[in-house]
């Protein structure tokens, strides 16, 4: 095998990059560290310079794919400031933006088993991601009457699980799940709804 020329800290890159890959067309149970490495281009003990197995290859990939993720989250969160409807429904589609921009990164942080406890460096960073969303709805809910408002955690876990829903049924292009609307219209008419629910939104005439 013909290795490249990589030079220090490129190594463990190009096997994430490869790693990526494999996820892509395998998901992360269906490769070896052998393929791994055959993807990067290097022996199957140069794998080894840097992670123990494949779950840690994984985890480093989720963990990058986190920072991308947080980042994104971030950036959809202030441009809708100083709306908080307008930041709570950014963050929303963020999530389906990223999904689709970032498929291997993505099933490495949600689809591959993998906890986000594995690593401090890995939970730090999924907590302040997932923490974007738990601030907008914090500020969001501020505009529910108290005896109406749920917990905020409440709030942002549902529409995780609708944006999570949507990128899973829709967004991803399974067989036999092709939706006749696009998953954007999907799950911004569904935050829609929820919202309506809970009168942040006035109903439609």
């Amino acid at each position: 095998m013909a290795k490249r020329g990589y030079h220090h800290g490129d190594l463990k890159r190009a096997l994430v990059d490869g790693a990526l890959r494999l996820i892509e067309d395998k998901g992360p149970t269906g490769f070896t560290l052998s393929e791994a490495a055959r993807e990067a281009g290097v022996t199957p003990a140069a794998v080894y310079r840097h992670f123990d197995g494949r779950d840690d290859l994984i985890a480093e990939a989720a963990r990058q794919g986190y920072e991308i993720f947080a980042d994104l989250m971030e950036y959809a969160y202030d441009k809708g400031q100083p709306s908080a409807l307008a930041s709570f429904e950014a963050t929303g589609r963020a999530y389906l933006a990223f999904a689709r921009k970032y498929p291997g990164h993505y099933v490495a942080m949600f689809e591959s088993g993998i906890s986000i406890q594995r690593t401090p460096e890995l939970n730090d960073v999924a907590t302040r991601a997932m923490g974007v969303l738990e601030r907008a709805a914090v500020e969001l809910s501020e505009h529910i009457p108290e005896e109406k408002r749920p917990p905020p955690q409440m709030f942002s876990a549902h529409i995780w699980a609708m944006s999570h829903g949507v990128v899973e049924l829709f967004a991803r292009g399974s067989p036999g799940t092709k939706s006749p609307f696009p998953p954007e219209d999907l799950l911004e008419t569904g935050i829609g709804v929820y919202l309506r629910g809970l009168g942040l939104v006035p109903p439609d005439k």
